[in-house]
């Protein structure tokens, strides 16, 4: 919970390196809330539970994908890749689970070296 409520703290930060462990606990959360708001809705026969916390968190998801493309040496810029069906997300996906660089580059010093966020 830690590292979903530390990715919250950095809701709009887009600078920097997330390592593989924030995004992927990130992810875990999210879509543990988001699975659980889908069946209170469903139980109330209503999808704004859903909608609003999609919305919530949709720039903190693009910032933690985007420190974590900046940790494997991308630029943000290969979030759009994203767009394109279903190879983009499987591609995104290998970029996520990819060890990041393990010396410092353009974006920053490497995560792991750094003190742990909890």
């Amino acid at each position: 919970m830690d590292w979903y409520l530390a990715v919250l703290k950095n809701y709009a930060g887009f600078g920097g390196r997330a390592r593989r462990k924030e995004y992927w606990m990130f992810a875990l959360v999210n879509f543990a809330i988001y699975v659980v708001l889908a069946i209170v809705g469903n139980l109330l026969d209503t999808s704004l539970l859903t909608a609003l916390y999609g919305l919530a968190v949709l720039v903190p998801s693009l910032a933690v994908t985007v420190r974590r493309l900046h940790d494997t040496g991308r630029p943000g810029w290969w979030l759009l890749i994203g767009l394109i069906p279903l190879i983009g997300a499987i591609v995104l996906i290998v970029f996520a689970a990819t060890e990041g660089q393990s010396e410092a580059n353009s974006y920053g010093p490497n995560p792991k070296l750094s003190p742990a966020v909890a």
